[in-house]
């Protein structure tokens, strides 16, 4: 019901249909209320969607916005930026290692100034049910290399925003700044030990993360279901493009 008065690409994290993500859920449960704005979404994978035939019922649902079938990585760009969804269920096996060489090869090829990208399991959390996700490090490390801006995940049931950060999860104006945004439906998780650069947490309300991505510079704004109070918005410049070292 929020994004019927959103305009725009909308950036799904993962878990799109529980429990299994089977066709029969994709059709009955995801498709009844979020699937009507199915020609919008460009989606993330999730270790859910996966649980059904290697995620077949997800890339059948979704067709070409998740990108090539049966891989759960792509990118295209939104005005001057450059969106990535990448898949973070295959970055936790052996074969995630073809991503990483795509991924460095998609940033060098691109010019855009800023630079998005999202998936399901998040680097750093303060949630107490999942928490950090390690085996993300060398995707945000090179993502950090090429002057990213934002990184948006789910998996975690709640929503945290963290500063900009380098991949040793210190403080950094040229690192990324994450979000998690868990926050789609399912029962909300809990806090647990606050990670470093964690600036906003909240783990009581349901919504959706909006953002306004500008030609040099983002806003963003959760946006609470209707009876809920919280929020949480903010803006800042993009890097520029600029590559990096760690």
């Amino acid at each position: 019901m929020l994004l019927d008065n959103i305009p725009g690409t909308v950036f799904s994290a993962g878990d799109h249909a529980y429990p299994h993500g089977t066709a029969q859920q994709f059709s009955e449960c995801y498709g009844r209320n979020w699937g009507r704005h199915k020609q919008r979404t460009r989606p993330a994978l999730g270790n859910h969607d996966y649980e059904t035939d290697q995620a077949g019922p997800y890339f059948k649902y979704f067709g070409a916005n998740a990108g090539p079938a049966g891989r759960g990585y792509y990118s295209y760009d939104i005005g001057a930026w450059h969106i990535v969804s990448l898949n973070s269920v295959a970055n936790s096996v052996s074969w995630g290692k073809s991503q990483e060489e795509w991924l460095t090869r998609d940033l060098a090829a691109s010019s855009s100034a800023c630079k998005l990208a999202y998936w399901h399991h998040p680097y750093t959390s303060s949630g107490k049910t999942h928490g950090n996700g390690p085996h993300m490090r060398r995707l945000f490390t090179i993502l950090y290399q090429f002057g990213a801006d934002v990184v948006v995940s789910g998996h975690d049931h709640i929503y945290e925003r963290f500063a900009p950060q380098d991949p040793d999860a210190k403080a950094n104006a040229l690192g990324i700044r994450q979000f998690i945004a868990g926050t789609g439906g399912e029962a909300l998780y809990q806090i647990g030990i606050v990670k470093p650069n964690s600036e906003v947490r909240n783990a009581t309300t349901h919504g959706v993360l909006k953002f306004s991505l500008d030609a040099a510079s983002y806003e963003w704004e959760f946006i609470p279901i209707a009876g809920q109070t919280f929020r949480d918005r903010g803006s800042a410049k993009c890097h520029g493009g600029a590559s990096h070292g760690t």
